[in-house]
């Protein structure tokens, strides 16, 4: 008599718990942080990896509230885009598919005329 492994029931695909930044996505966000912060723009961030959505808040000063958030949903991957920068007010000020042509609306920001 051979012992075998039971078989499992399929449940479906499996989903991740949470939702997180890849390691090259964070590598693009961080060194426009970090020329933001030497531009003096920034000064804190804070990362949050929930259910659905991944978000990385960017602050002029820690207690307040963020000057922009940049969200990863990939539920709407295949609709707008699951990258999206969201100002201070809610307001979505860029949705798209790829990560490094969303964060070109705050590059903006470090272009400015010279006195």
């Amino acid at each position: 008599m051979n012992a075998q492994p039971p078989t499992p029931l399929h449940r479906g695909p499996q989903f991740p718990t949470q939702v997180a930044f890849h390691r090259t996505e964070l590598s693009l966000i961080l060194s426009l942080y970090g020329r933001m912060v030497a531009a003096g723009e920034w000064r804190d961030y804070g990362i949050s990896n929930l259910k659905e959505v991944s978000v990385f808040s960017v602050f002029r000063r820690s207690a307040e509230n963020p000057l922009y958030k940049i969200e990863k949903r990939p539920k709407l991957r295949n609709r707008q885009g699951m990258y999206a920068v969201i100002g201070m007010d809610g307001q979505v000020l860029k949705r798209g598919h790829d990560l490094k042509t969303v964060l070109r609306v705050l590059e903006r920001k470090l272009i400015r005329a010279v006195d």
